[in-house]
């Protein structure tokens, strides 16, 4: 039966499992000395308005002066709905040096370190990207509590419409900084902490890369032609152009601009061999306990 649907056009290739990359370190999180060194980006758990639309919260703060720079209602989780949004507070507030947010979408995806087109676009931007580690809010924390008194003062119970709420959340975001005192800041206010950056943001350029490098566009699927026939690299670099490092006659090294996503062989049926974050040793305690 299959070879009979094979015959006849019926069936398509399954892809090609792309094999294991190299295994970077994952970087420590970055401590937030002064305002923007790190800002931390994430959704609150959505709701439902009371005519029953459903409101996603995206919310933007910064980890130094606890200065909440946005709460914005969203209709959907997406790049298409987040991007337009941090554009206008990089173009208000200049760019932090760290984002950092947890490993969902659509800040995080499976592949090469995790990156989507949106956490991509903020690499180009000139800012370093930083995922949590999966399972541990701890890592986020600071703003897991914000999320939980935006919540009570805000969203117990939700307004009546999607457009109510963002009037709510624009209130309580005037008040959270400027009003009421915060404990971790010798109860003052963040906006008595917060400045603008003075790194400017402007849209990404082209990618530089040395002379002798290869270098391809990242066509619409994801995929690049080189030797000859098409090889998957990633959905999140597409219409990134990206630069192959010659290592032997074997494979490249493939970077965006100065970092390393992953290694290309040519014996391999498939594409890009993409780096990935090493996992953490296990504890033999940790080991040693009863699976659940």
């Amino acid at each position: 039966m299959e070879r009979w649907l094979q015959q006849a056009a019926l069936t398509q290739p399954r892809p090609a499992r792309a094999r294991r990359g190299p295994q970077l370190p994952r970087p420590p999180l970055t401590p937030a000395l002064r305002p923007n060194d790190v800002w931390t980006v994430d959704f609150k758990g959505w709701f439902r308005t009371a005519d029953g639309q459903r409101c996603e919260a995206l919310t933007v703060r910064d980890l130094a002066s606890r200065y909440v720079l946005r709460v914005r209602a969203v209709p959907q989780i997406s790049d298409r709905c987040v991007r337009p949004l941090l554009r206008a507070l990089f173009q208000r507030h200049g760019c932090p040096k760290v984002i950092r947010v947890d490993n969902g979408v659509p800040f995080a995806a499976q592949g090469p370190l995790n990156l989507t087109t949106l956490s991509v676009w903020w690499l180009r931007s000139g800012i370093r990207v930083e995922f949590t580690r999966p399972g541990k809010p701890q890592d986020n924390g600071a703003h897991e509590q914000m999320h939980r008194i935006l919540k009570a003062d805000t969203a117990s119970p939700p307004a009546a419409t999607r457009r109510a709420q963002q009037g709510r959340f624009e209130r309580w975001q005037h008040e959270y900084n400027h009003l009421r005192p915060h404990a971790a800041l010798g109860d003052h206010r963040p906006a008595e902490f917060y400045r603008p950056s003075r790194r400017r943001w402007q849209e990404p350029g082209p990618c530089p890369y040395p002379a002798t490098w290869l270098t391809r566009h990242v066509r619409n699927r994801g995929s690049i032609k080189i030797y000859g026939r098409r090889r998957f690299i990633g959905r999140a670099f597409i219409g990134q152009v990206i630069g192959l490092k010659r290592i032997d006659a074997e494979h490249d090294a493939i970077y965006l601009e100065k970092l390393l996503i992953g290694t290309l062989h040519r014996q391999d049926p498939g594409g890009l061999r993409p780096c990935a974050y090493r996992r953490p040793p296990v504890s033999a305690e940790a080991a040693s306990q009863p699976a659940k």
